[in-house]
């Protein structure tokens, strides 16, 4: 499946900006089965330095530094992608959990071990470790324990934007059990990672509008946001989307991937001046191959 993308962020500041540093993060990543065509990033106004390198974890960042006062900041980004993702086989061959939990600690899981760590927005949490440990059983197939989990956190959980923000803590959202995949990702890699499995926290887009006959996906206010969860060094990574319950397959589209969504925020920087401000984005999602409208988000 061939997509275009397009993100759009606006800031309107309530009094002028006289200096500021951005780091984007916007480039969709090249992976075995996501292949860039082209990609762009705009700003204006233009940046009087501009650096794109990659990060820790190899997503791609540009950032952006302006010397100049300016009332208004819009950074856009384009790109074509190609997605074409094969299902992961049968869950029930994959080992059991305890094992791929051993592995990561061995020479084995250095690529995956940073992330059977908590962090601020993903701690180790008691409520998340019991949720997850209802579905990772002694013995369980890792894969068929995380499908059974992604299909809970579905059914359990309510899509509901508003009510949290990006700061609202996972035990909160555990009491709630609604808000958007940012929360949902968040809740799902505590867990996760609460029992010892590496999991990541990953950004990119979801197509909103599916094929005829398939059901209407949630999470496309902005940026989506779903759980790689790593399955040993035979299967390597696998990824989900507990705000929808489905497999990563070709309706999504990669930028990248981090402990938590600090990691991987798509715009975040520091400013001198400004004042109040407001921001809006807006996701368009547009399948080449259909000629299908654009779908646009606006926040």
């Amino acid at each position: 499946m061939r997509y275009r993308v397009q993100h759009i962020t606006r800031y309107a500041y309530g009094s002028p900006v006289e200096l500021a540093a951005h780091m984007v993060h916007l480039r969709p990543r090249m992976q075995p089965w996501q292949t860039v065509i082209s990609e762009s990033i705009v700003t204006d106004p233009m940046p009087a330095r501009r650096t794109d390198g990659l990060d820790h974890f190899g997503n791609h960042v540009t950032w952006l530094f302006l010397d100049l006062p300016h009332a208004d900041f819009e950074v856009t980004s384009e790109a074509i992608v190609e997605v074409d993702r094969w299902p992961p086989g049968d869950a029930a061959a994959t080992p059991n959990w305890e094992s791929v939990v051993e592995a990561a600690r061995s020479p084995e899981g250095w690529d995956a071990a940073e992330f059977q760590f908590g962090t601020k927005m993903a701690p180790i949490d008691a409520d998340t470790r019991e949720y997850v440990s209802q579905s990772f059983t002694p013995g369980r197939p890792v894969l068929e324990a995380l499908l059974e989990l992604n299909e809970r956190f579905y059914t359990d959980f309510r899509f509901r934007s508003g009510v949290t923000t990006i700061s609202t803590p996972v035990s909160q959202v555990m009491q709630r059990r609604e808000g958007v995949c940012q929360d949902f990702s968040h809740a799902m890699v505590s867990g996760l990672r609460g029992i010892g499995i590496p999991a990541r926290y990953t950004s990119g887009y979801i197509r909103t509008k599916p094929p005829p006959g398939q059901v209407k996906r949630q999470g496309a206010d902005q940026s989506h946001a779903w759980v790689g969860c790593w399955l040993g060094p035979e299967y390597g990574w696998i990824d989900v989307d507990p705000t929808n319950g489905i497999l990563i397959r070709d309706e999504h589209v990669l930028l990248g991937w981090g402990r938590d969504f600090s990691d991987v925020s798509p715009v975040r920087g520091v400013i001198l001046g400004g004042g109040d401000h407001s921001v809006l984005v807006s996701v368009d999602l547009e399948p080449v191959d259909e000629g299908a409208e654009a779908y646009t988000t606006p926040t």
